[in-house]
């Protein structure tokens, strides 16, 4: 498949899996980061514990309390993964999807997300900008896998064509997940796709489109590397978390 073809998919479906977008190379070097990271605890880390999604410990105190739900901070944790979120590779996808530089947020995203067999947990459809503050909702993730990623080690699903379908509020629970027990919502529901991803396959998936992971019923962990981007024309919304860190642009040095 083409970029533009890439493209296409991306504005047509919400989403779009780039195969082999990273090299070998990277993904082991980023992984083993990940990982030496993962076994030392270094901080900033959440747990799944904080969010209490499905099948999560019930406390930092309970079993499988400190079982890691991100490392976060990727940008500023190791050099290696600044390197990655601003890669050309990425700057230049973006910026032709875009139809300009694409600038990184370090407040959204921006983390190695972690799905553990034992205490990883459920995590409902729901569209990443239902907390996020910018001036329109036209922000892209990249979600890049550092192992093989399937519907049973908790891969992510999509709802096609979801970032364009206006729902309503209503549709949404009091925590802005997208409620299955509607009928209309498991109409969406039922058209979910799982794509299978090797190491190094990314997916760009829109702010708007619905997705959801389900746990983790393999016996290793799963790792992922997420950042999110917007174009220059777009900016937080001033006084909102989303503005409580500057983004960093993409853009070429001038002169270079």
């Amino acid at each position: 498949m083409t970029q533009a073809s890439q493209i296409d998919s991306l504005r047509e479906q919400g989403f779009v899996v780039v195969r082999g977008f990273a090299d070998a190379a990277m993904v082991s070097a980023l992984r083993g980061v990940a990982q030496r990271h993962l076994d030392q605890a270094i901080e900033p880390i959440e747990y799944e514990a904080d969010l209490r999604y499905p099948g999560a410990p019930a406390s930092r105190q309970a079993a499988g309390g400190h079982t890691a739900r991100r490392l976060l901070d990727a940008y500023g944790r190791d050099p290696l993964f600044a390197q990655w979120a601003v890669s050309p590779r990425i700057a230049q996808w973006l910026s032709a999807y875009f139809g300009q530089a694409p600038v990184l947020s370090i407040v959204h995203h921006n983390c190695v997300m972690t799905k553990h067999p034992d205490y990883g947990s459920l995590t409902g459809w729901h569209q990443d900008i239902r907390y996020w503050s910018f001036s329109a909702p036209e922000l892209v993730s990249c979600w890049l896998a550092l192992g093989r990623e399937t519907a049973d080690n908790g891969g992510l699903f999509f709802l096609p064509g979801s970032h364009t379908a206006g729902f309503a509020a209503e549709q949404f629970d009091e925590k802005k997940f997208f409620r299955p027990d509607m009928p209309g919502n498991q109409e969406w529901i039922a058209r979910a796709v799982c794509p299978e991803l090797e190491p190094g396959d990314a997916v760009f998936f829109h702010c708007l489109t619905l997705h959801a992971a389900q746990r983790n019923a393999s016996d290793a962990v799963k790792l992922s590397l997420v950042h999110t981007y917007h174009p220059d024309r777009i900016e937080p919304l001033p006084g909102s978390r989303s503005a409580s860190r500057p983004g960093i642009s993409l853009a070429p040095a001038h002169g270079a």
